[in-house]
């Protein structure tokens, strides 16, 4: 379709395993930077990842395909690399003339090579991602761009949030949804808070510079997280605690600002929606579909099933599910005994677990749950005979996706590339020592 408004340019904010706990979403994290876009945009309140792990979902998004069709099913640091980097979505922008700036993180190919993924400006310094962007804004450009701002707030340092310390007042914090109140988890979760509130800082401060620059209303602000809260049972899982993503889009000149849409959608959307807007040919590998209807207001649903997946994260956990607006399914692809506990950062909260038995805990092997009656996701119904009309339903929408996409996992387990480093999926933490995928 044709935009009503001049080609806008764009910058795609993301942050590390921030969920949806900020202020927008009704979390008790004061973030008004979020708070202000979702004020003068629109806030999808049921965005999903497709993938609940790091490199994965950001080349869901960057990609507009499945993670096992874009070939990074792992992460990008630990040798998992796209099939092909010229499906990045760069590349159909510099077709379309914009100019494209990384200003911060990536996380979808190693530092060493980043030219391959297109950016015309490489800044590389000292300087924060925050700075970067400001400093390109600062210059006022008079061609459309395209700024990546990848920020690594709010994703854990080693066991803790804060590089500086931070540790929040855990008196009066409350821990996410799938975790017990202990004081051991809600000072966790006030820490996640003090990075959150850093995250926040630095995000205005892009705002800022688009104020200042004068570059606001002709900008669309795309900003979003790759996945759930870097807490147990949350980052690298897919319960909605693990998929569920903030999800905010700002355009004055297009966009009427301070709505609040329900419509399932996933990353791989943003890619097609994008193209829509701005006027531009779709490639044909995009497997999402575009939101442009759900921002036209012309309907208030484009997805009736949105899916997710893990291959690797640090290590192997072949899952898969799919989520309805009622129901969610999920598959393992394992017959495992228990957790694969290296792909859960190491937390106080993680802690807790391990100390009352989580170790010995099996994994289901199907889930399925009513998100009406069970928001939570902590009843599994797939054992229950009066549910099995409906574990068929959804078994079907699983299987009919994965052959549709040419699911790897159809044919077995899927090998890590030769070089990438993959953990036990035995031990205990990420930290402890990978091994070296051998060629051949």
């Amino acid at each position: 379709m044709a935009t009503t408004a001049a080609r806008p340019n764009i910058v795609y904010i993301h942050s590390h395993d921030t969920g949806r706990c900020v202020q927008p979403y009704g979390h008790p994290v004061a973030t008004p930077a979020y708070q202000r876009l979702a004020d003068e945009g629109v806030l999808f309140r049921n965005a999903f990842c497709a993938a609940p792990t790091c490199s994965p979902s950001r080349a869901a998004l960057l990609t507009g395909q499945a993670p096992h069709s874009s070939g990074m099913i792992g992460l990008a640091h630990r040798g998992f690399r796209l099939r092909d980097p010229g499906e990045h979505l760069n590349f159909a922008l510099k077709r379309a003339g914009y100019t494209t700036v990384l200003a911060g993180l990536q996380h979808v190919a190693p530092h060493a090579e980043r030219d391959a993924l297109g950016y015309d400006v490489l800044p590389d310094d000292n300087r924060g991602p925050e700075e970067r962007a400001a400093a390109f804004l600062d210059s006022r450009p008079t061609t459309p761009f395209f700024m990546d701002v990848g920020f690594t707030e709010t994703h854990r340092r080693g066991r803790d949030f804060h590089p500086d310390g931070l540790q929040g007042d855990g008196r009066y914090a409350r821990p996410p949804a799938p975790l017990p109140d202990t004081p051991e988890t809600r000072a966790d979760m006030a820490a996640y808070g003090e990075s959150a509130r850093t995250l926040d800082r630095k995000v205005g401060a892009v705002l800022d510079a688009l104020d200042r620059s004068g570059l606001a209303d002709s900008t669309l602000v795309v900003c979003t997280t790759d996945h759930g809260i870097a807490f147990p049972l949350m980052k690298c899982h897919l319960t909605d605690h693990g998929m569920g993503v903030l999800l905010i889009l700002r355009w004055p000149a297009r966009l009427a600002a301070g709505r609040v849409l329900d419509g399932l959608v996933s990353h791989i959307d943003l890619f097609p929606t994008l193209c829509d807007l701005l006027g531009v040919d779709k490639p044909g590998y995009l497997q999402g579909k575009s939101l442009v209807p759900l921002l036209d207001g012309e309907r208030e649903q484009v997805n009736d099933a949105v899916f997710a997946e893990v291959t690797y994260h640090a290590a192997y956990e072949p899952m898969r599910a799919v989520r309805t607006e009622r129901w969610k399914y999920i598959r393992r692809f394992d017959y495992r005994r228990g957790p694969v506990l290296p792909n859960c950062d190491d937390s106080p909260s993680k802690d807790v677990l391990l100390a009352h038995g989580w170790r010995e805990r099996a994994p289901e092997r199907e889930q399925l749950y009513d998100l009406v009656f069970d928001p939570n996701e902590a009843h599994n119904l797939a054992a229950d005979p009066a549910h099995e009309p409906v574990l068929a339903e959804m078994r079907g929408r699983l299987d009919a996706w994965m052959a549709a996409t040419a699911d790897p996992l159809l044919s077995g387990e899927v090998p890590a590339p030769p070089g990438a480093q993959v953990n036990d999926p035995d031990g205990l933490s990420p930290g402890e020592t990978p091994r070296t995928v051998a060629a051949g």
